[in-house]
């Protein structure tokens, strides 16, 4: 076996542990996941801009300090990759999403993941790919096409942190960047079979300019996808942690490590198979109502609850696409006052529904948009309610499994499950309900539908109860470990 097919599915705990030990060079570790994802990412677009040259000098400088016996961060020598959509670094191609008008376009400035996620040690090696403005929960683009399943290449990895996904569950990156604005973490999380975990608003500083406060509606999330709980627990707690520059950064150290090794034992655990309102595939409901039963192995009580939700879904879905027009607003009005006016002049390079809520955006008024923080403030309310008598909420992180990919630019999901409409955009994607609340939430990989595709459960903590939600996480990892299914990608067969 090779050192790159050795190291793609160690965790990133034990990769620290034999950098930190001097049983693998940093120089080894880089070059090893390099040739992976150059064998590896073109049959699935996982990566769309590399910078292997500038990695491997990282790497060299990681090595020297690792000889001199230097103070090490927890991520040293590791490499890893932010996403391509509002992520930056000096000189890094810049796309949004693949939007082709900017496929040259770069930022003077670095973002928040790969400045904390350096300062810890960790070696960038390129960019994720995502659906344009991250507007939908499949990833495809008109650049650079659908990012693959590794469990099924004729399957999408889900959005909008699809390409981070389908890197971490294909060996080619120990973790990766996740955002969340609707589930961007959590539902490519689902569909890869791999943890994606979404701390609770503010435990992880959300830093935006010229905006500081632009990313609380709905509440926008930074994270990590990985392969296991711990860690999620140990990148979580590199980026976590008071930022100044976040108005809304919690100031508090949580112990998401120790609590990888706490139980559920006499927790009450809330169940609800719909979220009320949601319609779900049958093969993903006897999955997911199966899945939670686990729970009570461990010693906790389960019990099927309604959170008390009236809307339709479709009123949510569309009520989620409002809300996070604005911040598509400024981003748009920013790029165009960088000369990139991607609405007058390259309107063909956004999807059509893109175009369309921009529009219903810029006639939206104030009194429209408050009315719509009341029927939020709805949700928020039933959540708390169930919250407030249960320690945990558990739900199918999606309705369905993993969609077709297109060949024009333009995967979605489906437009109708079990007979009922639904947004092909975000409609099959209950993990946008825990945006509008702020509650922590992860999705775990919980079993395989028809041809071994992946199905995710949703685990939602009360707010700031992030340990709770990382807990219960690894009781379920314990009874119901997940690590074989990777066997699949790992037995993938690559193009000739």
């Amino acid at each position: 076996m090779s050192l790159s097919d050795e190291l793609a599915w160690i965790s990133v705990s034990e990769l620290a542990r034999r950098v930190r030990t001097r049983q693998l060079s940093p120089v080894e570790v880089v070059d090893a996941f390099i040739a992976r994802i150059e064998a590896r990412n073109p049959s699935i677009t996982a990566l769309v801009f590399t910078a292997f040259d500038e990695a491997r000098v990282r790497a060299k400088e990681a090595e020297a300090a690792l000889m001199s016996g230097a103070e090490l961060g927890p991520l040293h020598g590791l490499p890893t990759a932010y996403k391509d959509l509002f992520g930056f670094k000096p000189g890094w191609k810049a796309t949004f999403g693949g939007v082709r008008a900017l496929k040259d376009f770069t930022a003077p400035y670095t973002s928040f993941f790969p400045e904390r996620i350096e300062a810890a040690g960790a070696i960038l090696v390129g960019v994720t790919n995502s659906p344009t403005m991250g507007f939908r929960g499949c990833t495809d683009n008109l650049l650079f096409g659908p990012s693959r399943n590794p469990f099924d290449t004729s399957r999408n990895t889900g959005g909008s942190s699809g390409g981070a996904a389908g890197a971490v569950a294909d060996g080619l990156l120990p973790f990766a960047e996740g955002t969340d604005g609707g589930g961007s973490i959590r539902i490519p999380a689902s569909w890869c079979g791999v943890y994606g975990f979404k701390a609770s608003a503010g435990r992880i500083p959300f830093v935006a300019r010229p905006n500081a406060f632009g990313g609380v509606s709905p509440f926008l999330h930074t994270g990590a996808i990985t392969r296991d709980v711990e860690d999620a627990a140990l990148v979580t707690g590199v980026l976590a942690g008071h930022d100044p520059r976040d108005p809304f950064s919690v100031d508090e150290r949580v112990d998401l490590l120790g609590a990888t090794r706490r139980g559920v034992r006499g927790w009450k655990i809330a169940w609800s198979p719909r979220l009320d309102v949601f319609p779900v595939e049958p093969e993903v409901a006897a999955i997911t109502a199966k899945a939670v039963r686990a729970f009570e192995e461990s010693g906790a009580v389960v019990e099927e609850v309604e959170l008390g939700i009236s809307q339709p879904q479709r009123e949510l879905s569309d009520l989620w696409c409002r809300l996070i027009m604005p911040t598509n607003l400024r981003a748009l009005a920013g790029l165009k006052r960088a000369g990139h006016d991607l609405m007058g002049d390259h309107p063909d390079d956004l999807p059509a529904e893109y175009r369309r809520w921009v529009e219903a955006a810029r006639r939206q008024t104030a009194e429209e948009h408050y009315a719509d923080q009341e029927i939020r403030t709805g949700i928020f309310d039933a959540v708390q309610g169930v919250l407030g008598r249960y320690d945990l909420l558990v739900c199918p992180t999606l309705s369905c499994t993993a969609a077709p990919n297109r060949d024009d630019g333009d995967t979605k999901g489906p437009s109708e499950i079990e007979g009922e409409a639904v947004d092909p955009l975000i409609g099959w994607c209950p993990t946008y309900l825990f945006n509008f609340t702020g509650h922590p939430a992860a999705s775990l990989p919980c079993g395989q539908g028809a041809g071994g595709l992946p199905v995710g459960l949703q685990l939602v903590g009360r707010r700031w109860a992030d340990a709770d939600v990382i807990a219960a996480s690894a009781a379920f990892e314990r009874l119901r470990p997940w690590a074989r299914s990777y066997g699949v990608p790992a037995a993938r067969p690559l193009p000739a």
